[in-house]
């Protein structure tokens, strides 16, 4: 059997896809369809609604998971798709898909053009120039059909409207917003006010019925209560004639029928119709002696003796009119089938309700959940609690039903052991008469597994289950998923996921955004761990449908996508970089989506998911240097960067040989020709000796130009000629307007680290230079906290991470604050293709040893009572600045106070005050002068390390008492060679240096030993410079010793090291159980005093 395409459908098809309901309200509209256009798979639309412009519609057809086509539509209507107006669209496509069956354009337009000017005229009246307050009228049935009433709203549209009750006030003070028309309508409803229908609006009662319809739609805002798009217009009067049937006593009852046929009939003097179809309502005109006509409709149920006596009357006073039969009930139609129970199930709106089973009671009243229980045999639907064998069908025929007890009472029995029970009938307080006939559940809470279970199992026993498509409790289950890409512009692309519901693509993001916001278990790694794959979740619609899709399903989503939700304002696609491509590989699995759109995103996610793996490469033929295996992978990786137009991070640790692997990187470029500008490479002050060195030996064929120093100006025009310009991060924006005279191959920001402060001058002029390609080296590309990490990114691939408010609030927070594994790890994944990270332990086994080695002293004497005041003091002054600044403004304060007590652990000459000159006690620089000279004659050569250069300085008065020799490196040191050159080659067997000046980018592996004399907040800035003498070419073990106040700031400075580290690991190898929380809690344990 051919497949149905857009071509061949019929309108069975449509009748297939939609429901009666929505083909009826569509109707109307078919002869509206404007614009209408079926190309490339794809059918469009535009038709009139109740908005100032025409609705868009669009569908096409899509093959379910069952083999069968569905339709998937949008609508730009408030009900957004699978609409009434998608339903017109694909009716009106049908004759016009075949030119032969075609009116002529001529007549066509004629017909557009009064139905445009009717329409116009209709919306000018429906919608008033500045949408005033105004009073709407909803006619209301119940639900045989029978009696009708006027539900009275008051606002700008009808269906944003709310409730309005105040008629008799309005009568005596009538408010701005009713107008003269409406007092006329007010006064005949309020007058009709009497007439009971058991619905919650005004009843329309025969004396002023007619009359009221009749004002109400003049007045065009009369709307049935199921079509609020269009008012209701005056019909003409139609004729109707009058019918005799039997009701379900076996009496005999007068009815109407109008011709054309219409859905009601409202039972009012004169009688109107109501026709849903054509939009209208008006007068019926029936034939005969009005009068008589209307006692005949008073006259109750008819018995067969009485039906004789009334038609000898008629017969005799009104001849013209229809007779009742005497033997009526013998000639009608006898129905004997077997049963069939159907369940319909609907949410009440209630204004209050008593105590019943699990429900508690209620004053306010709200939704609640029943199930009425129908018999249905055949065409004729009967009440359980009904037992008449007459039964009158909605078309007005009466027939004889032989119903079957037994099945209803095994029906009955397989409802009340799914939980259902009959609810009494004084439970549940609603406007008019108190529902009867209906059952419920025990608790709200039992309607999700009855939903899930309990209707299955009704199945099983013969029920048929019915309920509206809003029914709170409806879950839908998914037949489809499907993702596109959209490339957007500058690298970026749209994501839309989309699933298939009952034919409808629904977009995912406001889905999933919901859901995550609902349940906190999505936002949590170790709750989503938990969550099985096959647990049903649900997602709401903004229609009010609840969806049911397996967990399974979005649990990749929550893991790799989940800071994009988190910033969702609304939309129906997600916005990826290209470089996030990576992160839609799990959703390419072609067994859970059916995935559309850019193939070469797809194929960069491939790419980039295999960067790190890329081994085979040749190092350059002039490279002087046989580079390790894990080398010639770094070189490969840097290799696929620049093809792929990338940019990243070669982050290894300390000692591992960046600068080499950088070298052969540019060397190989340059011997393939690609070297057509010049590399420009930014470095701390103290890394040039060591990069043109370096390059001395190692690639000697590259041309590098030092612009450092004073004569650096007077060679800005050599850069062209050079392969390799160096410079520094200090002259950078001061020589920016020379750099950027000129465009690069490549940028290199060695010790990237550096530029943490996304803020600095020297970060601002990177961003303006014009290069093709952008490389960060680091050791330590997280030193503090993850804005350091936003800062490189920001650099290398700008909008990657966001901007820095959106990195904060997406990344930062739930990982530094509140210790978001998930985001940790979702981050690390994120980053990952554009790091290259190798640690030495993994990839130098040649290494010796490292031991570390904590050395405590205790303060005594006038130093102890120093601390103590000093520590005092500052405490006081740090929580009187909290109190009136905030703990945000007080940093300066906060920082100043910490910076004394280290003083005092350093040394008390130190601090600036009068108390500290008379302390005499210098407790670890004593430890330290115990240890230095027997380290000495042990031929150690020792690195010592301290922040303070005027602590330096103190040691250095020390060595010279001592008689042991020294060279010191600090930011003051202006020839850096020669201190580094005696160092090395075995001259000198200490070496003080400064932490700052001398912690990066040296290479002094004649040192075995190294001390920090001091220790400082971030472990990194510690490794960086231990690794001075722990790198490749050290061929001893290497000591490190921590001298450390036992009691004091400094040991905490030593915990707060440990969880910045596990930051950093988090971060970039995905460890766990990250929590670096630093802030106003921590201050009293920074304070504490020293131990007894």
């Amino acid at each position: 059997m051919a497949a149905v395409t857009l071509e061949t459908y019929t309108e069975a098809d449509v009748g297939d896809w939609f429901a009666t309901r929505d083909i009826t309200k569509a109707r109307p509209y078919v002869d509206l369809v404007r614009d209408l256009e079926i190309a490339n798979g794809q059918i469009r639309a535009t038709i009139p609604g109740s908005a100032k412009t025409p609705y868009v519609a669009q569908a096409y057809l899509s093959q379910a998971q069952s083999g069968e086509m569905m339709v998937v539509s949008r609508c730009s209507c408030p009900v957004g798709r699978h609409c009434k107006h998608v339903v017109a669209m694909l009716l009106k496509a049908i004759p016009d898909r075949n030119p032969k069956d075609r009116v002529s354009s001529s007549v066509l337009t004629w017909v557009d053009d009064l139905r445009r000017v009717s329409i116009a005229v209709a919306k000018k009246k429906a919608r008033p120039a500045g949408a005033r307050q105004q009073l709407f009228y909803i006619l209301r049935w119940t639900a045989d059909r029978r009696h009708f009433g006027v539900e009275i709203r008051k606002g700008k549209y009808p269906e944003s409207a709310d409730e309005w009750w105040k008629v008799d006030r309005a009568l005596i003070t009538p408010p701005q917003f009713v107008s003269e028309e409406d007092l006329g309508i007010l006064r005949l409803i309020w007058a009709e006010r009497g007439h009971e229908t058991g619905l919650r609006a005004f009843g329309l009662g025969p004396k002023h019925g007619a009359e009221i319809l009749q004002r109400m739609v003049a007045s065009h805002r009369l709307y049935p209560e199921d079509d609020l798009g269009l008012p209701l217009v005056a019909g003409v009067p139609r004729p109707a004639s009058i019918g005799w049937q039997i009701d379900a006593q076996g009496f005999q009852r007068p009815y109407l029928k109008p011709d054309p046929s219409a859905t009601m009939i409202i039972g009012v003097a004169p009688p109107w119709y109501l026709d849903l179809n054509e939009g209208e309502t008006g007068p019926l005109e029936v034939a005969g002696n009005a009068a008589v006509v209307n006692r005949l409709f008073s006259l109750p149920p008819l018995s067969a003796k009485e039906a004789a006596l009334v038609a000898e009357a008629i017969s005799e006073l009104a001849p013209d009119l229809p007779l009742p039969a005497e033997d009526a009930s013998a000639r009608l139609r006898l129905v004997d089938v077997p049963l069939q129970a159907i369940l319909q199930l609907e949410t009440l709106h209630t204004h209050g309700q008593r105590a019943w089973r699990n429900y508690p009671p209620s004053f306010t009243g709200g939704p609640f959940d029943v199930a009425r229980v129908i018999f249905r045999y055949g065409d004729a639907d009967i009440r359980p609690e009904e037992k008449s064998e007459f039964i009158t069908l909605p078309e007005g025929e009466t027939i004889r039903l032989k119903r079957r007890p037994e099945a209803e009472a095994n029906a009955l029995a397989a409802l009340l052991a799914s939980g259902m029970q009959k609810v009494p009938g004084h439970t549940l307080h609603t406007f008019g008469s108190p529902p009867e006939g209906l059952y419920g559940l025990a608790g709200e809470a039992a309607w999700a597994p009855f939903m899930q279970d309990g209707t299955g199992q009704l199945k099983l026993a013969g029920w048929q289950i019915e309920f509206p498509e809003d029914f709170r409790h409806h879950v839908i289950e998914v037949d489809g998923w499907e993702a596109e890409l959209h490339e957007a512009d500058n690298g970026w692309f749209d994501l839309d996921m989309g699933i298939i519901v009952e034919g409808e693509r629904l977009p995912l993001a406001p889905l999933l955004a919901g859901l995550f916001r609902r349940d906190p278990r999505w936002l949590e790694a170790s709750e989503l761990a938990r969550v099985p794959d096959d647990e049903g979740i649900e997602l709401h619609t903004a229609a009010g449908k609840r969806l049911r899709v397996p967990a399974g399903r979005i649990k990749p989503l929550a893991a790799t996508l989940i800071d994009l939700f988190d910033g969702f304002t609304g939309g129906e696609t997600l916005r990826l970089s290209r470089f996030d491509a990576p992160r839609l590989a799990e959703l390419t699995d072609t067994s859970r989506w059916q995935f559309h759109g850019q193939g070469d995103i797809m194929a960069m996610a491939e790419r980039l998911q295999a960067a790190q793996g890329i081994v085979n490469i040749e190092p350059p033929a002039g490279l002087r240097l046989a580079l390790r295996p894990y080398q010639k992978e770094g070189l490969a990786w840097l290799q696929f960067l620049r093809t792929q137009n990338l940019s990243g991070i070669l982050a290894d640790d300390m000692g591992l040989g960046k600068t080499a692997q950088t070298l052969a990187h540019l060397l190989l470029e340059k011997e393939a020709g690609r070297l057509d500008r010049p590399a420009l490479i930014v470095l701390p002050t103290s890394l040039i000796f060591n990069w043109k060195n370096e390059a001395a030996r190692f690639a000697p064929d590259l041309k590098v130009l030092s612009l450092h120093g004073p004569e650096r100006k007077s060679r800005f025009a050599e850069i062209d000629t050079h392969d390799v310009v160096l410079t520094t991060y200090p002259l950078l924006w001061r020589d920016a307007e020379e750099l950027m005279q000129h465009s690069y191959h490549l940028l290199i920001l060695d010790e990237a680290q550096t530029v943490k402060n996304a803020q600095s001058r020297s970060a601002e002029a990177v961003r303006q230079i014009d290069t093709r390609h952008r490389l960060c080296l680091t050791g330590t590309p997280l030193e503090n906290h993850l804005g350091e990490l936003w800062s490189q990114f920001d650099f290398l691939l700008p909008g990657f991470l966001g901007t820095a408010k959106q990195f904060t609030r997406h990344w930062r927070t739930p990982i530094e604050k509140l210790g978001d594994s998930q985001r940790a790890r979702l981050l690390a994944r994120r980053i990952r293709p554009f790091i290259l990270r190798r640690k030495k332990e993994d990839v130098a086994e040649e290494l010796p040893p490292k031991t570390i080695i904590i050395r405590s002293v205790e303060l005594e004497g006038s130093q102890r009572d120093l601390y103590e005041t000093v520590r005092a003091a500052m405490d006081a002054k740090v929580r009187d600045e909290i109190a009136q600044r905030g703990f945000a403004r007080s940093q300066i304060v906060i920082l100043d106070a910490l910076l004394k007590l280290r003083q005092v652990c350093c040394d008390p000459r130190l601090v600036k005050a009068a108390a500290a000159k008379k302390v005499s006690e210098r407790a670890k620089l004593d430890l330290l002068m115990a240890m230095v000279p027997e380290l000495v004659d042990e031929g150690r050569k020792i690195l010592l390390f301290s922040q303070f250069t005027s602590m330096l300085a103190l040691i250095q008065q020390e060595l010279d008492e001592a008689g042991i020799a020294y060279a010191t490196l600090t930011g003051d040191t202006v020839d850096r060679e020669t201190p580094i050159r005696r160092f090395q080659e075995g001259e000198l067997p200490i070496f003080l240096i400064s932490l700052k000046a001398g912690g990066v980018g040296l290479n002094l592996t004649a040192a075995d030993t190294v001390i920090h004399y001091d220790p400082w907040w971030n472990p990194a800035v510690e490794n960086q410079a231990t690794d001075r003498a722990h790198r490749l070419g050290q061929d001893k073990p290497v000591f490190v010793y921590k001298l450390i106040v036992r009691g004091s700031i400094e040991e905490k400075i030593l915990a707060l090291q440990e969880r910045k580290a596990e930051l950093a690991a988090g971060i970039l190898s995905e460890d766990r159980g990250i929590d670096v929380k630093f802030g106003n809690d921590d201050l009293a344990a920074l304070f504490e005093p020293l131990p007894e």
